[in-house]
């Protein structure tokens, strides 16, 4: 045993010894890899005293809490018949619960938690003051459909707030408090944030106020389901119920985005969570303010994403754009001369990398702006300005399809194996055209369907037999095909072996 200890005593020594030699050698190394290191006003290097020679930076949020903590409040919605009694947790939510007794003393002035989050009649979340004067920002999904409005500073105040405006496509919400001379966040450019860089939301998760978590950047610009207009910025920062509404800091204290939705399968945190950039969320609250709504463009186009056998078809090196499926009658891309088959790749010199950020950079614009369109058709570059209409409740930046007509009556079918097809020719009046019976092989994989009817192969109609067979005549074709699958026109590359 005393053998034992002595070797690894000596080991340790030695290994101390060996750091001390070498710590000179690797100085100079060390102060260039941190000098070299972004440092933002709430960054500081720390050395550990664990001897081993590696100098970590390491990020110190107790500055941020300390200056930036005033500008975030806690935020109390209700309605006025359902406000909660002076008992706080109501005898409902007694009964056996272990948590009870936890809530009623650390949170004896909020509502039944026993249910989570949200309720029919009482909502809790955060803010962030924009202005001294009382204008704070936050989640539409906070205040929607309540009007008892409860406003906490940092420093306990409480006020009432109003509703100015809220904006449910883009989930931000202004509102308005009677004060002057309050603490405001600093307003950062979420453009510059890049993907591992440190970020913190400060706000008040299950009402524990001005609570800190921090986490990195873990992608930019995800679209999600139903939110069309919103790039979020995709962290794992830990946010949980009573964060929504809440800002997001970069380590400069300046606010890059509002805390708005989790993915989630309990409805806890999992180590996703999504924030709309703040240049979106003070966009929306200016219109706001001004006229209490949101105007968005629109172009009157029906997009999909480009895979990436369709940019083989289509003739592009890269998978980049929103391709066009369907343009709608008398719209302003139609009058803008946008066709089917186009792939719009840019607006007014910015990029479009995938087909969600097309209604987010048209919806952002104004109704009537002018906008110049990248295009690529046909195998070659070109331009389209488009002067912009205005979205409709319940529509898209983009567009919504017209109903396209039925399927006509079967008079005959016919296979072509080299495509993975068998299809069924069907007369609707005068009019021929080409239904998917049967799909196989490439075709199958490509997402073909029973009930697809052939529109155009390459730009082409294809209305007989005959037609299809000499458009995908030859090998190692890949080929843009345009279906109509029920009310939807979609494109798909037939992949010939």
């Amino acid at each position: 045993m005393n053998t034992s200890l002595k070797t690894i005593a000596l080991a340790v020594a030695f290994a101390v010894c060996a750091a001390s030699c070498s710590k000179g050698e690797k100085a100079d190394k060390n102060q260039t890899a941190t000098a070299s290191q972004p440092k933002g006003e709430f960054v500081k290097p720390v050395a550990p005293e664990n001897k081993n020679g590696v100098n970590m930076l390491l990020p110190d949020f107790a500055q941020l809490v300390a200056q930036e903590g005033g500008s975030v409040v806690h935020i109390e919605a209700y309605r006025e018949a359902a406000l909660p009694t002076s008992e706080g947790i109501p005898d409902a939510a007694q009964g056996d619960d272990p948590f009870y007794e936890f809530f009623k003393r650390l949170l004896p002035n909020q509502p039944d938690l026993s249910d989570g989050e949200e309720g029919d009649d009482w909502n809790f979340g955060s803010g962030v003051i924009i202005s001294a004067d009382g204008h704070i920002l936050t989640n539409a999904h906070v205040v929607k459909g309540l009007d008892a409005i409860k406003v906490t500073l940092n420093d306990k105040r409480e006020y009432t707030a109003s509703v100015i405006g809220a904006d449910e496509k883009s989930d931000i919400a202004l509102l308005k408090i009677n004060a002057a001379d309050l603490p405001v966040a600093k307003i950062g450019n979420p453009k510059e944030l890049k993907s591992g860089e440190w970020v913190a939301a400060i706000g008040a998760p299950f009402g524990f106020d001005n609570s800190i978590t921090a986490g990195i950047v873990s992608a930019k610009g995800r679209s999600l389901p139903d939110e069309s207009y919103t790039p979020f910025i995709q962290t794992d920062v830990a946010i949980n119920p009573g964060n929504s509404g809440g800002p997001l800091f970069n380590l400069n204290g300046q606010v890059v985005g509002i805390n708005s939705q989790i993915y989630s399968r309990s409805g806890g945190f999992m180590g996703i969570s999504f924030a709309i950039p703040i240049d979106v969320a003070m966009n929306v609250a200016e219109q706001l303010k001004k006229s209490g709504k949101v105007q968005r463009g629109q172009l009157g186009v029906v997009i999909q994403e480009v895979s990436f056998d369709l940019s083989k078809s289509f003739g592009l090196e890269k998978p980049v754009g929103a391709l066009v499926a369907n343009v709608l009658p008398d719209s302003p891309a139609a009058k803008g001369g946008v066709q089917s088959g186009d792939i719009i790749h840019s607006v007014n010199g910015e990029n479009i990398r995938s087909s969600s950020e097309l209604p987010m950079a048209i919806g952002g614009l104004a109704p009537g702006s002018q906008v110049l369109l990248g295009i690529w058709r046909k195998g070659k570059e070109t331009q389209a300005t488009v002067v912009l209409g205005a979205v409709d409740d319940g529509t898209q930046a983009t567009g919504k399809a017209d109903k396209l007509p039925p399927v006509g009556n079967r008079v005959g079918t016919f296979e072509v194996k080299e495509a993975g097809l068998q299809l069924t020719v069907a007369a609707n009046g005068n009019v021929r055209e080409l239904v998917v019976h049967q799909a196989t092989g490439s075709a199958l994989r490509a997402g073909f369907r029973r009930g697809d009817i052939i529109r155009e192969i390459s730009g082409v109609r294809v209305d007989s037999e005959e037609a299809f067979r000499a458009a995908v005549q030859g090998k190692g074709k890949n080929l843009p095909v345009l279906v109509q699958r029920g009310n939807n026109l979609v494109f798909l590359a037939l992949v010939m072996p």
